[in-house]
């Protein structure tokens, strides 16, 4: 509707000019104008429910704030390692803070699970420990505008090469590496490579990444769950032959393996 009504005040305006350029002009820009605030429509917002503000004590760790309320505040959507604490601190110093609630309200340990902002409502720290290469995206942040914008903060640091990137031990494992992916059992992992096969089998679904199904890399994915992954654009059915992008827990079973669970655990690189 206001794209509508800008358009007739350009026709307007031109005619009043009595000139055909101006009024080919202004239509020229009011097409640009509404195709951006269309897109701009579109693209969905990375927001939470609002958990109200505090402000900081300590920096427990590097996604771990105390404030001086008592409360304690999981940053949620990032893994983090053990040198990422002293890049929190510098961020958050003593400042204020505004809280807004991404998935699970409290962890098992009574941690807030939450979007955290600085007081002038600025990019998330999230994001921003993403962008400087100090954070990995989560493999389940609950919420899927979240997740785009995070991912989008943690390949533009992996293609600059900043913090943790720099490092080749954090680069994403590939796939045909079963030796370093087994040796990170227990820990969140990012893994590439092409799906070679997909099988079903009872309640589960298994990408395949190499022809020894019993030693080889291997994700699998719950049945039941195959539409809401089809509903995002990642139906594992029809991922054979793709590559992809995958980021979760390993798991030592008769291979090196990941459960994925959620679609946002699998990113198409082509």
């Amino acid at each position: 509707m206001a794209a509508i009504t800008i358009g007739g005040l350009a026709m307007r305006f031109g005619q009043s000019l009595g000139g055909t350029y101006f009024t080919r002009t202004a239509i020229l820009s009011v097409t640009v104008l509404s195709a951006l605030l269309c897109n701009i429509a579109a693209e969905e917002t990375c927001k939470g429910a609002p958990m109200g503000a505090g402000a900081v004590a300590a920096v427990r760790d590097g996604r771990t704030i105390l404030l001086t309320d008592g409360r304690e505040v999981r940053l949620a959507g990032i893994e983090v390692d053990d040198e990422a604490r002293a890049a929190l601190q510098s961020l958050v110093g003593e400042r204020r803070l505004w809280l807004e609630q991404l998935g699970p309200e409290r962890d098992r340990y009574g941690r807030l699970f939450a979007l955290v902002y600085p007081d002038d409502l600025g990019p998330s720290f999230q994001q921003t420990m993403l962008e400087q290469g100090h954070a990995r995206v989560s493999s389940r942040v609950g919420d899927r505008a979240c997740t785009d914008a995070l991912l989008r903060a943690e390949r533009a640091a992996r293609a600059a090469r900043r913090g943790i990137w720099s490092d080749p031990n954090f680069a994403p494992l590939r796939s045909q590496d079963t030796g370093r992916i087994t040796a990170a059992r227990g820990e969140f992992t990012l893994v590439e490579g092409k799906v070679l096969s997909v099988r079903e089998s009872g309640a589960t679904i298994y990408l395949n990444f190499g022809r020894r199904w019993t030693r080889d890399f291997t994700v699998t994915i719950p049945k039941r769950l195959r539409r809401e992954f089809a509903a995002a654009g990642i139906d594992p059915k029809q991922l054979e032959g793709r590559p992809v992008r995958i980021r979760g827990w390993v798991e030592q079973r008769t291979g090196p393996v990941v459960d994925v669970v959620v679609p946002e655990q699998i990113e198409l690189t082509q």
